[in-house]
């Protein structure tokens, strides 16, 4: 994030030095001369070099080819043989192999727009300094950041119980406690303070409850929040109004068939009313019942769309009761689809 923070601030400069580069590609730099015959040689040059920037800004060059020098990222691959537990030590062998090795470049003809991009890339990489970002990075994480620990019930085991896989799931507590209470832990980018980081926890707890965790990590989790239930108002929302919400996708999806999916208010409300109907009936598994019941609802379709001759489907209430009728009525189907 601070990397691609400090990229764009360095972007327009990055970019200036990309298009001096590329016209140096398109039109050779020549050295200045001091006699006055030279000297109008130069004035020729700047006036060409000047009337190629400008066509340059207006795409009118993104089609010429040039040759640019590219890195090579492609690595030979190192296989490690570590004894059991070694993965604990946070070392990445490959990564640490690869940054040993002197980086090859190769040279490419590609297209001016293209080259662009890539001698843009160069340039800002050349005007960040790496030590200040990581640096920026590390000070971030250890006064601002915050880690999320998700489905923490499963590594609940069943108190009293000595033997078995209990005993693991403990041992998994045990081994995260001195990161949550607050600790020095060594990444890639040098050792990082766990002291102010603030851990958020979360687990639906269906088979056992919070209780039930080792006493030292009961302590480090103090604020205890209970969560409600997905309504068909969550399941509405949640199907409209994300970047990547389900109808956009399903709807962009057929757009590369050439069919222009749209949903009505109503259908919408259907859809989410059937996947809270289900939820409720069966096993609850919140909104994942979304992604269920709309591949349910759109299967035939998805399946016949491209020999379909109409271009336009408007999925209605009505559309969606028809398709759904089976399943939401029989409690054994659903279960078995649903």
């Amino acid at each position: 994030m601070v990397k691609k923070e400090k990229m764009l601030s360095v972007q327009e400069k990055a970019g200036q030095l990309a298009e001096e580069k590329i016209l140096d590609l398109l039109l050779p730099v020549r050295r200045k001369r001091k006699n006055d015959l030279e000297e109008t040689e130069e004035e020729d040059f700047q006036k060409t070099k000047e009337k190629l920037r400008a066509q340059l800004k207006a795409g009118k060059l993104d089609e010429r080819m040039v040759e640019v020098e590219v890195q090579n990222d492609r690595f030979p691959i190192i296989e490690v043989f570590s004894p059991y537990g070694m993965e604990e030590l946070g070392v990445n062998f490959q990564e640490m192999f690869s940054g040993m090795m002197p980086k090859k470049s190769k040279r490419r003809k590609v297209m001016v727009n293209e080259a662009m991009r890539i001698l843009t890339q160069k340039e800002a990489d050349k005007l960040i300094d790496m030590e200040e970002v990581i640096s920026e990075s590390v000070k971030r994480v250890e006064n601002a950041g915050i880690i999320f620990i998700d489905e923490i019930d499963k590594i609940v085991g069943d108190r009293g119980k000595e033997v078995g896989p209990d005993v693991s799931r403990e041992g998994v507590q045990r081994d995260l406690l001195p990161i949550v209470e607050g600790s020095n832990v060594m990444t890639k980018y040098g050792m990082v303070k766990t002291d102010h980081i603030l851990f958020i926890a979360a687990g639906a707890f269906h088979a056992s409850k919070p209780s039930d965790l080792i006493p030292e990590l009961q302590g480090r989790f103090p604020i205890r929040v209970e969560l409600d239930s997905l309504t068909t108002d969550d399941f509405v929302r949640i199907l409209t109004e994300p970047k990547n919400a389900l109808l956009k996708q399903y709807t962009a999806l057929l757009a590369t068939e050439g069919v222009d999916l749209e949903f009505d208010s109503e259908g919408i409300q259907e859809v989410a009313q059937i996947a809270n109907l289900v939820n409720e009936r069966t096993e609850n598994i919140g909104a994942r019942r979304l992604h269920t019941v709309m591949t349910t609802l759109l299967e035939e379709l998805m399946f016949t769309v491209p020999d379909c001759k109409t271009k336009k489907v408007m999925v209605t209430k009505e559309m969606v009761q028809k398709a759904l009728k089976d399943i939401v009525e029989d409690e054994d189907l659903s279960r078995s689809i649903l």
